[in-house]
């Protein structure tokens, strides 16, 4: 379909950017953004692939420690709560 379209100084300075960037015509860079301002395209495709992470045994807790509530026994460590134990940066200095 041929049509007339005007767009906005803004719009079409991103246009003239996205088509000196990919080096593709105007009508496929107007067509490329309508389809997936529209939804007709999976936004997801130019998407790098995805990330899965592998989980790894970490080994018994100590008596005592919940592994679910472990971010709890951080806030206890940093405030100076849980008796004695202290914190050290990846260097083994203390906090």
């Amino acid at each position: 379909m041929r049509t007339t379209l005007t767009l906005e100084a803004d719009v079409a300075e991103r246009v003239r950017r996205e088509q000196r960037r990919t080096g593709r015509p105007f009508k496929a860079v107007i067509n490329e953004a309508l389809r997936l301002g529209l939804g007709l395209k999976d936004k997801g495709a130019a998407r790098l692939p995805r990330y899965e992470v592998e989980p790894h045994h970490c080994g018994a807790f100590l008596p005592g420690i919940d592994p679910l509530r472990l971010n709890q026994l951080y806030d206890e460590i940093e405030a100076g709560a849980a008796g004695g134990i202290t914190l050290h940066d990846r260097g083994g200095r203390e906090k």
